[in-house]
Order: structure tokens, then C-alpha cells, then sequence
């Protein structure tokens, strides 16, 4: 009896030990600090709309690492980059070159260069997981500490073979705002459901690594590029008063089912209001980096408050003011 006694005292003093550490470690993390998303923030934004080449990852590390420098010394809070920058939207050395994430080579490359550049990272990179495989984008403090991962829900089905699906949304409290992921697709899940989670959740901006591609006879003067995601981004941004910004890279799909499709750029920044702050440059070489001025909003609602606000925003006489 008397140790049977014992045992449950250590045991629940190790529980309170452990929930203790917990908090503290949740309070010494800026991605739990509440008080850092209350209010508009302003900063500025990089949208790094960089070459990748399929499969040949130090290359693409040390060309993002380029962009990180090149982003921070020219006063930028915050990088984007494209969605699988380390080796290439579906190319079959996401088998063999993968790595975890924390920890992994390509993880740690991007963590480094915020660390030295004193800036936040947002990147697409390829993640293994035991024997599973991940589309998956990163936010990175400029500490070279993860603060949030999340894993793409809405793979296109000609990637089903090579990419596992996540399974869960998130936000992160920072400095500059609340943050949320998504992965290129996720903005065109039925009925913009992702985003709206993400709406829901609180979100300043939505940043999302995205590859944009086209075949290669696409000709954008009789077929201009990127009515599609405005369509995505715009109604979403408009609705939750928050930013909606992707970043595609550019260059040639060397394999999978868009084997000799092109990336093009065309990456979009959509403001809390839904307007178009800019479309970059088209292309399959307009490798290049565009800075834009992020002024988020208050949130003006907060779960079953939004129901009240969209209908006050939608007709401002129903309230007699």
C-alpha cells in the first residue's frame, strides 16, 4: 500500500513536472505568444519566384539560400518560397533525397540561412516521414527554429503516387501576424475550404509554396495565366480580411505525368480587401524577386461573430445605424 502510494505521488509529480515544462516551452516560443498577433502589423514580403531544377537539390539549397541573403539585405521581414523547391513538383527523387523534417539536410540548409539572414522562411520542401513521403511547406523563425509545418490535403490525383496526404490545418502566432500554410492546390479545395479553416483560425496572411505549370505550347497572350487562382485567392481574402499570397517557381518539369510542362511564375499577392496587389513576371526563365508591403487587419470577428459580421457587411442598414 505505502508504496503503491509512492508510486502515484512521483507519478503525479512528474505529470505536473512535464505539463510545466510544457508551458514554459510555450511561453518561450513566439508561436504560442498570444500577444503578438493583437492588432494590424506591417511588413515587408519577398516573394522569392525562383529556378528549381528537378532532382538537383544542393543546387536548389544553395540557389534559395541566394534568396534568403538577397530578400534580408534588401529589408524584407519575410521570404516565400516556391512549393517543392529542394528537388521539383513530382519528380521521383522524392524516394531517394528526401529528408525529416526538422532536422534533415534540406530542412536544416533553409533553417541556417534564416538564422544568418535574421528572417522569416517560408518554403515548399519534400519531407520523409518513416516510409511516408510529404508535400510539405515550412515557416521558419529567424532563429533557424520551426514554428509550423503542414503537409498538403489537396495533392493533384497525378501525384498520388509519389505524395502522401496530411491531415491537419494551423495557424502560428508571430511578430508580424497569424500566419497559415497551404501547398499550391489546397486553395482549390471545394468551396475554398481550406482557406476558409485557416479564415477561421485566425489568419493575417496565407502563405502558399506553389508550382504553376503549363504545357509547353501554352501561349499567354491568347491565353493569359492565373484566373484561376485569383478565383481561389479573391473571394477568401475578401471574406476573412486576410492576405492570400503564392509563390510558383519557374523552369522545366523534367518528370512525372507534366514531363516537359514549364513552371512559369506568375505568383500572386492578394490584400485583405481582395484586391490584386501584384502578379509577377511569366515565364519559364523570369526567375526573380518581388517585394510587396503587408498591412494586415484587425480581425473583425471571431467564430459564430462572423456569421453576424457578413451579414451587417452585407446589408449595413439591417442594423438601424
Amino acid at each position: 500500500m505505502k508504496k503503491a502510494w509512492l508510486y502515484s505521488l512521483v507519478l503525479l509529480l512528474f505529470i505536473n513536472y512535464s505539463c510545466s515544462m510544457d508551458k514554459k516551452q510555450q511561453n518561450d516560443n513566439p508561436a504560442h505568444d498570444k500577444s503578438m498577433d493583437e492588432g494590424p502589423k506591417n511588413f515587408k514580403l519577398a516573394m522569392a519566384q525562383m529556378l528549381v531544377e528537378g532532382g538537383k537539390l544542393d543546387g536548389n539549397l544553395e540557389r534559395a539560400a541566394e534568396r534568403i541573403s538577397e530578400s534580408a539585405k534588401n529589408g524584407a521581414d519575410i521570404v516565400l518560397l516556391p512549393e517543392a523547391m529542394d528537388l521539383g513538383w513530382t519528380h521521383t527523387s522524392a524516394r531517394t533525397k528526401a529528408y525529416p523534417v526538422p532536422g534533415g539536410k534540406t530542412f536544416e540548409s533553409l533553417a541556417s540561412a534564416a538564422r544568418e539572414n535574421k528572417i522569416f522562411v517560408v518554403a515548399g520542401i519534400i519531407e520523409k516521414d518513416g516510409d511516408r513521403t510529404y508535400n510539405t511547406a515550412v515557416l521558419i523563425d529567424p532563429n533557424g527554429e520551426l514554428l509550423l509545418k503542414h503537409r498538403k490535403l489537396n495533392e493533384l490525383d497525378i501525384a498520388h503516387d509519389l505524395y502522401d496526404q496530411g491531415d491537419r490545418l494551423n495557424v502560428c502566432h508571430t511578430e508580424l501576424g497569424t500566419i497559415g500554410l497551404m501547398v499550391c492546390a489546397d486553395a482549390g479545395a471545394r468551396n475554398h475550404a481550406l482557406q476558409r479553416a485557416l479564415g477561421y483560425m485566425g489568419a493575417d496572411i496565407i502563405l502558399s509554396p506553389s508550382a504553376w505549370a503549363v504545357p509547353p505550347d501554352h501561349n499567354n497572350s491568347t491565353d493569359p495565366y492565373g484566373e484561376t487562382w485569383k478565383d481561389n485567392y479573391q473571394p477568401v481574402a475578401e471574406e476573412f480580411e486576410m492576405w492570400i499570397v503564392g509563390v510558383s517557381n519557374v523552369g522545366l518539369v523534367s518528370e512525372g505525368p507534366w514531363k516537359n510542362w514549364y513552371c512559369i511564375g506568375c505568383s500572386l499577392a492578394i490584400d485583405a480587401e481582395g484586391k490584386e496587389v501584384l502578379q509577377a513576371p511569366y515565364g519559364r526563365a523570369a526567375d526573380t524577386i518581388i517585394y510587396i508591403n503587408v498591412q494586415t487587419h484587425r480581425r473583425p470577428a471571431r467564430g459564430t461573430e462572423w456569421r453576424d459580421y457578413w451579414k451587417e457587411k452585407s446589408n449595413p442598414d439591417s442594423t438601424g445605424g
